[in-house]
């Protein structure tokens, strides 16, 4: 059984809806202790730091079916800044201003740790292309409170999908864990044994 080091609804879903086993840890990771330059290098430390955390809380006994923990962190790289959940709607909306009718890479860190150890840590980036968007439709979504939840200030599973003209790469990244990316580290980490 896989154990989730995220407190992320839409991480638990994709996991539920992909009918992987799993159970919920949430970390405790202050994660505006952790800096890197390199966005790709920042998230993927976000994710092996919360994957670390919730695999020295396991107990042997009374998490024996726990067979991986697994970490993720994502965040909107756009034009060299860093966007994670906006600090309210303020930001939401100047950032959605600026985001309307351009591209930004999403990228999700992802730790997958057995034993302790960190089998697999990765990044994987999808770029989202961003619909140009007038001022009334950027304030009426940002009105909604969805933005403020999720990282880049959108989801795209709910009313932001209707915000985005496209994706190069994998859908279930911007969601916030790659379900490809899942699989095989899964299947290599079984190949490992």
């Amino acid at each position: 059984m896989l154990l989730l080091a995220s407190a992320s609804p839409a991480r638990r879903r994709l996991l539920e809806q992909a009918g992987v086993l799993h159970r919920v840890r949430v970390s405790g990771v202050d994660e505006d202790q952790i800096h890197h330059a390199d966005p790709a290098e920042l998230v993927k430390l976000l994710a092996q730091a919360k994957a670390a955390a919730v695999a020295q809380e396991l107990d042997a006994v009374v998490d024996a079916e726990i067979t991986a923990v697994l970490g993720c962190d994502s965040v909107l790289s756009f034009e060299g800044q860093v966007f994670g959940k906006p600090a309210g709607p303020g930001e939401a909306i100047e950032r959605w201003q600026r985001m309307a009718g351009r591209s930004g890479s999403l990228l999700t860190g992802h730790c997958l740790m057995r034993r302790g150890q960190a089998d697999v840590v990765a990044c994987v980036e999808t770029v989202v292309r961003f619909a140009s968007l007038s001022q009334d439709e950027i304030e009426a979504y940002v009105a909604s409170g969805e933005p403020l939840q999720c990282a880049g200030g959108f989801a795209l599973e709910g009313r932001g999908g209707l915000c985005i003209d496209g994706l190069d790469g994998c859908y279930s990244n911007v969601i916030g864990l790659s379900l490809p990316w899942l699989r095989q580290a899964l299947s290599a980490a079984e190949r490992s044994d």
